[in-house]
């Protein structure tokens, strides 16, 4: 599993990326909204990545953070019918703030208007991740703005991430947020890679 690429980047186009490691070139499928953040062309590029594994071929993903990655993760793997391309479609056509945000208010119009997704897909995302998988609770307090009221302190912000992430990989809410919970009142590090490995731990002796 390739988890992300560090080296010169080679080439860059809207959609995808060439990336120079150690000799070898990786061709990189991009969202807009990481080909926005790109350095110029020869120099030193990170990106967070995502092994995308067919039967007949491989493909790379690439993110500038990994909220990005996260949410593409999230839409191909547990929303029915969403695959890599309106992954990257949507992360195109909206901020992932954005998104999580129509998403808890059940906002088809607004998701809808996302080039490619349309109505029934915009229901369909909205019903899954609702229903099927449970993380609008998990991102209601996410979707406020820094600064706002009801934004999240740090240590809530990092227990936030862990439990999305616990979802990311197969996990229910309940359980994920049990086990973040006891983990900070045990005094575990309020950091969210910390955490996570904390609840896996937990949850693997379940």
């Amino acid at each position: 599993m390739i988890t992300f690429l560090r080296g010169r980047l080679a080439e860059s186009l809207p959609d995808r990326v060439t990336v120079e490691v150690q000799g070898m070139g990786y061709e990189v499928f991009i969202p807009v909204s990481t080909y926005d953040r790109l350095p110029a062309e020869g120099e030193e590029v990170r990106l967070l990545t995502h092994h995308h594994v067919r039967e007949q071929e491989q493909t790379l993903f690439g993110f500038a953070t990994g909220e990005e990655r996260d949410l593409f993760r999230l839409l191909i793997n547990r929303v029915t019918g969403v695959g890599p391309k309106m992954g990257l479609a949507v992360l195109a056509g909206m901020a992932v703030r954005d998104f999580k945000r129509h998403v808890v208010q059940g906002d088809v119009a607004a998701l809808s208007k996302i080039s490619g997704v349309g109505k029934k897909t915009a229901e369909r995302i909205i019903l899954e991740l609702k229903d099927k998988v449970g993380v609008t609770d998990a991102w209601k307090d996410s979707a406020e703005a820094p600064g706002t009221k009801n934004a999240l302190t740090p240590e809530q912000a990092a227990m936030n991430d862990a439990i999305l992430g616990l979802i990311n990989l197969g996990y229910k809410q309940v359980e994920a947020q049990k086990a973040v919970k006891k983990l900070v009142e045990e005094g575990t590090l309020a950091e969210s890679g910390a955490l996570v490995r904390g609840a896996l731990r937990l949850l693997s002796q379940a």
